[in-house]
């Protein structure tokens, strides 16, 4: 069965089409994949993954032409100008 893996961090920006068995789950595409011999401090414990844009879980089934994704952290940086209340 053919589905995509999308990971992206500072330095990388990985697209992989991958032929998996069926039944595979997301963690199985992944390590199919190699991602985390090329990137061996991708920890998927404390990343989210999801298919297609929706949040999902490790042990979640893929179809055929699923697009498995790795999401990295969202940090925010407060400039002294930002404002968390909308008062202006």
């Amino acid at each position: 069965m053919k589905v995509g893996l999308a990971y992206t961090d500072e330095k990388n920006e990985i697209w992989l089409d991958l032929d998996v068995e069926e039944n595979s789950t997301v963690e199985q595409v992944i390590e199919t994949s190699g991602l985390l011999n090329k990137i061996p401090n991708l920890d998927l414990e404390s990343r989210k993954v999801g298919i297609f844009g929706k949040f999902t879980r490790l042990t979640a089934k893929v179809s055929e032409g699923d697009r498995v994704e790795i999401y990295r952290p969202i940090t925010r940086v407060l400039d002294e100008d930002d404002d968390d209340d909308d008062d202006d």
